[in-house]
């Protein structure tokens, strides 16, 4: 066991190098995949922004979403601005369809 043991930390110490840059990707692989489906148009959403605009495109007012979400109707309309104002649009229905635009199979 012990033997094992001085290999293992061996080992570490021979591909330092390659270990640090497989961390490196590895992490960077996985902030890609957390915020994949956030990104709209290289803008970063919330997962909240992305759900009240889905809605909005919809249909729904910010009352509406509010009791869908289950969040107040100040928060919804909240973050339906956040998300216009992110994506650089002066109303929400711009913003609505950049997002259908972007991820036509959140709307189907």
């Amino acid at each position: 066991m012990k033997g094992n043991h001085w290999l293992f930390f061996r080992l570490i110490d021979r591909y330092d190098r390659v270990l640090q840059l497989i961390a490196i990707f590895f992490h960077l692989h996985a902030c890609r995949k957390l915020a994949d489906g956030r990104i709209v148009d290289g803008v970063s959403l919330s997962r909240r922004e992305i759900e009240c605009l889905k809605w909005a495109a919809r249909g729904k007012t910010a009352w509406e979403i509010g009791r869908i979400l289950g969040i107040s109707r100040h928060t919804a309309a909240y973050h339906k601005d956040n998300a216009r104002k992110k994506l650089g649009v002066t109303t929400v229905t711009q913003a609505a369809v950049r997002l259908a635009l972007s991820r036509p199979s959140l709307f189907t």
